[in-house]
């Protein structure tokens, strides 16, 4: 039986803000809610978060099941905020103790990790830095076991030298926690009760410390300001475009990839720099989405061609479509295949049928459009009457001219056309032509107004 025990209870003084550090984000997601994640992945029986500064906001921002917050009224200390949860943990389960603001753990070492506990042995989780400073040293002895881990602050010079370091992230039993962690003392530099001395108490025990060196030393990065998060950010969003690029999509430069939420893309589709997609977003084969392109919980099939500068959101999209540039598609639309959104053109809880198009600098919102519509430049449907929204219903074939006003609720019938800049307010039968304007007049000998002559 896994426990995983998560130290979210700092208050982050060096990130300069109001919001607990375990809730600034990494691509698009708390820092808490990665190492949920993790957690989940390993089934953990039961994951308990240690909670001090916020804690209020971090219990309601960080909603899930087998989630047990504790609090730690005192910062005293890792090993203090452990002892928070040392009577909510099962003796029989094995724990492992992870923290908060180290988001970029991965599920293999952590099961590793795991695998090296017993009841005669516990599980530490080191890193090899070419620049230590700042880390507890991994102390071992002439046979090259882990005897130790000496905080900064209260090491030799000597042991300054060393390279392994402490991540802090450790397994071990519950039964050996309850043993160890009410005899830890506070006799250093900072007055705190460290975690890591359980290390020194579990060799004179005599239980095995079996350290597991990290693959990678940013697994075990942790953010303490503005600047490590936005280099944690950056290598983040680098693993994401690998993984991409992996499976068969051209990033044209992996260094101007965002993604801030889940993504899964087919092959062949080539994603222009500065795009950044959000929440769930699916992408089909031989998709194009050029540059600066915002995607957010959307769905966008095969051979569609997104143009620059284009919003979707929370909206699906047919294939072979073309959308913009300078398209905002907005919550609620569906396009069906070879649907065209041009550019300036945005549109709202709008389902646009095959083939049709809506060129240029128009607004369809509320509308169900049919197949082969031509909706000219400037069109609107009046959807909104100041207290309620009305439905535009736009049959197939329709011919639309420019500058057209559809007020809303109105129907237009099949392979109906209206002329250029007719405010339509009543339902237009089928093949009809509709013209609602004001005749144009002449007036002879008109004089066009002069300036006057100071």
């Amino acid at each position: 039986m896994i426990e995983v025990v998560i130290l979210a209870a700092g208050k982050g003084s060096r990130m300069r803000s109001a919001l607990p550090k375990v809730l600034h984000k990494l691509g698009g997601k708390p820092f808490l809610h990665h190492v949920l994640d993790r957690s989940r992945e390993l089934d953990a029986s039961k994951v308990h978060v240690v909670v001090g500064h916020g804690a209020d906001q971090v219990i309601e921002s960080t909603p899930g099941d087998n989630l047990n917050f504790v609090e730690q009224t005192e910062q005293l200390g890792t090993g203090h905020a452990v002892q928070q949860a040392l009577p909510d943990l099962n003796p029989q389960s094995t724990v492992l103790i992870l923290y908060g603001d180290v988001p970029l753990i991965k599920k293999n070492t952590l099961t590793e990790l795991l695998g090296v506990v017993s009841d005669g042995s516990m599980g530490l989780l080191t890193a090899l830095l070419d620049d230590s400073t700042g880390y507890g040293r991994i102390v071992r002895d002439e046979n090259n076991n882990v005897q130790a881990i000496v905080e900064q602050k209260d090491a030799s010079a000597e042991q300054r030298e060393i390279k392994e370091i402490n991540s802090g992230v450790m397994a071990v039993k519950a039964a050996h926690l309850s043993e160890w962690l009410p005899m830890l003392k506070n006799n250093n530099a900072q007055k705190e009760y460290y975690l890591t001395d359980i290390i020194s108490l579990a060799v004179s025990k005599g239980v095995a410390v079996n350290a597991i060196v990290a693959d990678d030393e940013n697994e075990i990065a942790g953010v303490n300001n503005r600047k490590q998060q936005a280099e944690l950010e950056r290598l983040y969003q680098l693993e994401i475009a690998n993984q991409l690029m992996d499976n068969g999509v051209t990033l044209l430069d992996p260094n101007r990839f965002d993604c801030r939420g889940n993504m899964k893309v087919g092959n062949d589709t080539v994603i222009d720099i500065n795009c950044i997609f959000e929440g769930e977003v699916r992408i089909g084969n031989n998709v194009t989405i050029e540059a600066n392109c915002i995607i957010k919980n959307s769905s966008i099939a095969d051979n569609t061609h997104i143009n620059a500068n284009t919003v979707i959101e929370n909206s699906l999209i047919g294939t072979h479509c073309n959308i913009g540039p300078f398209a905002r598609i907005r919550p609620g639309t569906m396009l069906a295949s070879k649907a065209k959104i041009g550019n300036f053109v945005e549109t709202k809880k709008a389902i646009i049928g095959e083939g049709s198009k809506v060129n240029h600098l128009s607004y369809v919102g509320d509308a169900e459009v049919g197949r082969d519509v031509n909706v000219g430049a400037g069109t609107i449907t009046c959807n909104y009457d100041g207290a309620n929204k009305h439905l535009t219903k736009i049959g197939d074939r329709v011919f639309i001219g420019s500058n057209s006003a559809l007020v809303a609720p109105v129907t237009v019938g099949h392979g109906a056309t209206i002329g250029a800049g007719a405010t339509i307010t009543q339902d237009i039968p089928e093949e009809n032509l509709a013209v609602a304007r004001t005749r144009q007049k002449h007036i002879a000998g008109w004089k066009r107004p002069t300036k006057n002559k100071k």
